[in-house]
Protein backbone atom coordinates (compact mmCIF):
# COMPACT_ATOMS: atom_id res chain seq x y z
CA UNK A 1 0.00 0.00 0.00
CA UNK A 2 2.67 2.02 0.43
CA UNK A 3 3.79 3.44 -2.70
CA UNK A 4 6.72 5.52 -3.38
CA UNK A 5 6.37 7.60 -6.88
CA UNK A 6 8.12 6.80 -9.41
CA UNK A 7 10.56 10.19 -10.93
CA UNK A 8 13.42 8.12 -12.04
CA UNK A 9 12.37 8.43 -15.91
CA UNK A 10 10.96 11.80 -15.44
CA UNK A 11 14.66 12.72 -14.49
CA UNK A 12 16.58 10.53 -17.25
CA UNK A 13 14.54 12.08 -19.97
CA UNK A 14 14.68 15.78 -18.73
CA UNK A 15 18.88 14.73 -18.80
CA UNK A 16 18.46 13.05 -22.29
CA UNK A 17 16.74 16.51 -23.47
CA UNK A 18 19.82 18.54 -21.90
CA UNK A 19 21.72 17.08 -24.09
CA UNK A 20 19.90 17.31 -27.14
CA UNK A 21 19.86 20.85 -26.00
CA UNK A 22 22.94 20.98 -26.07
CA UNK A 23 23.27 19.46 -29.32
CA UNK A 24 20.64 21.38 -30.94
CA UNK A 25 21.64 24.82 -29.77
CA UNK A 26 25.08 24.27 -31.30
CA UNK A 27 23.10 23.44 -34.77
CA UNK A 28 20.82 26.53 -34.29
CA UNK A 29 24.43 28.46 -34.41
CA UNK A 30 25.44 26.65 -37.63
CA UNK A 31 22.08 27.28 -39.18
CA UNK A 32 22.49 30.53 -38.43
CA UNK A 33 25.09 31.25 -40.13
CA UNK A 34 24.35 28.71 -42.93
CA UNK A 35 21.03 31.20 -43.63
CA UNK A 36 23.70 33.93 -43.88
CA UNK A 37 25.73 32.50 -46.24
CA UNK A 38 22.28 31.16 -48.30
CA UNK A 39 21.28 35.09 -48.04
CA UNK A 40 24.31 36.20 -49.47
CA UNK A 41 24.71 33.78 -52.06
CA UNK A 42 20.92 34.67 -53.20
CA UNK A 43 21.80 38.34 -53.25
CA UNK A 44 24.78 37.76 -55.93
CA UNK A 45 22.69 35.48 -58.02
CA UNK A 46 20.43 38.64 -57.68
CA UNK A 47 22.38 41.19 -58.99
CA UNK A 48 24.12 39.38 -61.58
CA UNK A 49 20.36 37.79 -63.19
CA UNK A 50 17.67 40.64 -61.60
CA UNK A 51 15.74 37.77 -59.91
CA UNK A 52 16.28 35.10 -57.05
CA UNK A 53 16.88 31.50 -57.40
CA UNK A 54 14.12 29.36 -57.07
CA UNK A 55 16.23 26.22 -55.14
CA UNK A 56 17.73 28.97 -53.12
CA UNK A 57 14.81 30.27 -52.03
CA UNK A 58 12.80 26.99 -51.04
CA UNK A 59 16.05 25.96 -49.33
CA UNK A 60 16.08 28.88 -47.31
CA UNK A 61 12.26 28.44 -46.27
CA UNK A 62 13.27 25.17 -45.38
CA UNK A 63 16.14 26.19 -42.82
CA UNK A 64 13.83 28.99 -41.91
CA UNK A 65 11.17 26.15 -40.83
CA UNK A 66 14.31 24.27 -38.92
CA UNK A 67 15.48 26.66 -37.14
CA UNK A 68 12.04 27.69 -36.13
CA UNK A 69 11.64 24.32 -34.61
CA UNK A 70 14.76 24.04 -33.19
CA UNK A 71 13.87 27.31 -31.14
CA UNK A 72 10.19 25.94 -30.10
CA UNK A 73 12.35 22.76 -28.86
CA UNK A 74 15.07 24.78 -27.00
CA UNK A 75 12.35 27.06 -25.33
CA UNK A 76 10.14 23.96 -24.72
CA UNK A 77 7.25 25.66 -26.24
CA UNK A 78 7.83 21.79 -28.48
CA UNK A 79 8.88 18.38 -26.77
CA UNK A 80 9.23 16.92 -30.75
CA UNK A 81 13.17 16.99 -31.95
CA UNK A 82 13.82 18.31 -34.83
CA UNK A 83 16.00 16.69 -37.77
CA UNK A 84 17.82 14.38 -37.73
CA UNK A 85 15.53 12.81 -34.94
CA UNK A 86 12.75 14.01 -37.64
CA UNK A 87 11.80 14.83 -40.93
CA UNK A 88 13.15 17.85 -42.58
CA UNK A 89 10.64 20.58 -42.38
CA UNK A 90 8.89 21.50 -45.84
CA UNK A 91 9.69 24.79 -47.56
CA UNK A 92 5.64 25.92 -47.21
Amino acid sequence: MNQQPDTAPVKRNIWLRGVLMVLMGMVYQLCGTLLFLVALMQFVVCLLTNEPNARLQAFGRGLGNYIRQIAKFLSFASDEIPFPFSDWPSAD
